[in-house]
This record gives C-alpha cells, structure tokens and sequence, in this order.
C-alpha cells in the first residue's frame, strides 16, 4: 500500500509548535479563500495545545469567508469540561476568528444515532473537500474519534463509506463519540498531523516503514488513504495515561480478532 507523504515540522516545546502550526493553517486558509472565495476549516482537539487556537484566533485572515466545524465530538453538553465545541468556542472564536462561521457536530436529539444524523446534514451542505483539517495523534493509534476498538469503525473507515458522520462507542471511551469518516477526512487540500512524545513518531516511522502497519489502526488507515502530503507538527513532551505501545498492541491484537466475527449491517447516516 501507498502512504502518504510525510513532512515533518520539529519543535522543541509544545507553545512553538502552536504557533508555527497556527502560521501553517492561516496560511492554508487564506489560500483557500483567495482561490475559493472561502474556506472550511475542520479541527481535532484532543492532545493539541490550547495555545494553538488562541494563536490561531489572533490571524488577521478573512475569517467571515471562513466556516469552522469539527472532525469529532463527545455526546456531552456544551458546557462540560470534555465538549470538543466549548473549547474551541473558548479559545478559537475570539478574535478576529470571532467572525467565523461555527457548524458544530453535536446535538441533544436524544441518541447519539440520531445527533450523528443531525450532525451529517449540516455537514452536508459545506464546501467540499474541506480546505484545512487539522488531527491529532491520539493513544492506540486514534485519529478524530476512530476509535481503534470502535463498534464502527469498519464503516467510518471505508474508502467508500457514504455516511459523513457515525456515532462511536468503545470501551476505552467513557463517552459515546461523534465523529466524520476517513473520505472526507483524506480529500483535505491541506492536512495537518499533530503529535506529542516519542513513541507516537516512532509508529509513525514505522508505518511508514511497513514495519508496523496494521488497519486496525486507524492512523495507519488515514496514511494509506489521504490524498495530500500530511504536515506532521511534532514535539517531543507527552504524560501519557499509559504505556502507549502497549495500547498498538492491544488494539491490533483485539482487531484482528473481532474481525473475524460477523458484523451486522450499518444503518447510513
């Protein structure tokens, strides 16, 4: 299999690595919009720094051309401490960014079945493919909320998968998950790739590598499907939760397992 292009920007603390990766979005959506006439912005949370979307916000770009939305988001309210959208509204539309236009992905409509289909019309009608997605490397191998041992993630990472957003439960989440599927997270004109620590680089070079890579990954995935060259935005700092190689492993030994069982059809949304 193919993978990406990967080009790596280095840093050696995370607040650098903020506003450098900052320069490289606004820069990306300017473009877009002297192109475009707009741009759509998808973002990530997840492990990366707050100070990117407070630097981010103080861009003197045409932000009211630009849409805002996210590539995943918990089933929780607004204002808990764990929702995706009340940081980003905290730190991100601010500023000059405060004229952006925001499209969030969740919704109290009861399940998260049917915040997932809410969340897929809306997303719908936004200009595609999106102009900038910014991830993050999370534990396990996780991107967006791909969860690795997500009850959909075959679906969500179909090439061919029409849905645009499913919801996600796994285990290792307390949280039922929203999130967009990987076809529109590879069409990106720009991509950008979070990481923290050593260890996430190191599966990173070795996907690249072949040495380890397994689809039950979902990074591995994304790398094998994205159609642009991926800028990864690297600092060396990480406190994981736990042994993160522990985690690939676990998760490429339980994925291999469950996809030996049958799995039921998926409803589309």
């Amino acid at each position: 299999m193919a993978l990406a292009k990967l080009e790596y920007h280095d840093f050696d603390t995370a607040d650098t690595l903020a506003h450098r990766m900052a320069g490289h979005v606004a820069a990306a959506l300017s473009v877009a919009i002297a192109e475009r006439g707009q741009a759509v912005l998808a973002l990530s949370t997840g492990a990366i720094p707050e100070s990117f979307f407070l630097c981010l916000a103080q861009a003197n770009i045409a932000w009211e051309n630009i849409i805002i939305t996210l590539v995943d988001e918990r089933c929780l309210p607004l204002d808990h401490v764990r929702s995706h959208e009340g940081l980003v509204r905290h730190c991100l539309i601010q500023n000059h960014a405060r004229k952006a236009r925001f499209i969030g992905l969740y919704s109290p409509a009861g399940t998260a079945e049917l915040s997932a289909f809410s969340a897929a019309n809306r997303i719908s009608n936004l200009p595609r493919p999106f102009d900038a997605v910014v991830l993050d490397l999370g534990g396990g191998g996780q991107i967006a909320s791909l969860l690795p041992l997500g009850n959909r993630l075959k679906q969500a990472l179909d090439s061919n998968c029409r849905a645009l957003v499913v919801p996600m439960y796994a285990k290792e989440s307390e949280d039922a998950r929203l999130t967009m599927t990987l076809p529109l997270l590879t069409s990106a004109r720009f991509v950008a790739l979070h990481i923290s620590g050593e260890n996430k680089r190191r599966w990173l070079e070795q996907i690249q590598g072949d040495a380890m890579h397994s689809t039950f990954l979902p990074v591995s995935a994304f790398l094998g499907s994205v159609q642009n060259t991926v800028r990864v935005f690297y600092a060396p700092e990480a406190v994981p939760p736990k042994e993160e190689e522990e985690m690939v492993a676990e998760v490429v030994i339980e994925g291999e397992a469950l996809a030996e069982q049958d799995e039921p059809a998926e409803p589309l949304l």
